[in-house]
């Protein structure tokens, strides 16, 4: 568990940074927007409902990378997504609007990466450690996971290997961040990340 003296250098450097970024990336920002907008129909601009600290759902920022609106399994999804939105999503530009988020106190530049309703939420015992922390843009497991599609692409079952294989892996891998973290180790995974 992170102490309250390693929870405000950690919103501290959050608050710095998204700052910093959103000042140096608001031109390019807005033209990423617009052109999923012109892309995909749609506003260029959507949130959805995530789970974040301690249970709290929030509305999360994302670019439009999908024409549809009815996206409910990997496989839509796949169907669904632009050109311009798989090149966003591949270079992960698609989570920018996400600053905004860390601004406003939902969400951490690096911490569990925040789940729809009935994953994080969900959580018993030990396991709910996870929710002591805002959410990451990115962390531990969306590094191990960067190509999670892909691989559920390659099942039989998507959803099933998600939630027997994927998921708990996530978990444990979330509670080691909780218990070990460091500025370092956040420090390493931004740089992971943009690498």
């Amino acid at each position: 568990m992170l102490s309250k003296r390693q929870q405000l250098i950690k919103r501290t450097f959050d608050l710095s940074i998204a700052l910093v970024g959103l000042l140096v990336l608001l031109i390019p920002l807005f033209f990423l927007i617009l052109i999923a907008r012109i892309d995909t129909g749609f506003s260029g601009v959507f949130s959805q409902e995530r789970v974040g600290k301690e249970g709290q759902i929030f509305k999360m920022y994302k670019i439009r990378t999908l024409k549809g609106t009815k996206n409910h399994t990997i496989e839509e999804l796949v169907l669904d997504q632009t050109k311009y939105g798989g090149w966003l999503r591949k270079t992960k530009l698609d989570e920018l609007p996400q600053l905004f988020n860390v601004l406003k106190g939902d969400m951490s530049l690096v911490g569990p990466r925040p789940d729809i309703p009935g994953y994080a939420d969900t959580l018993e015992g030990e396991g709910r450690i996870v929710l002591k922390v805002k959410p990451g843009i990115t962390g531990p497991a969306t590094i191990k996971y960067k190509e999670e599609t892909k691989l559920l692409l390659t099942k039989e079952n998507p959803q099933a290997y998600n939630d027997e294989i994927i998921w708990p892996d996530k978990v444990k891998i979330n509670k080691a961040y909780v218990k070990n973290w460091t500025f370092f180790n956040d420090l390493k995974y931004i740089f992971k990340s943009i690498v």
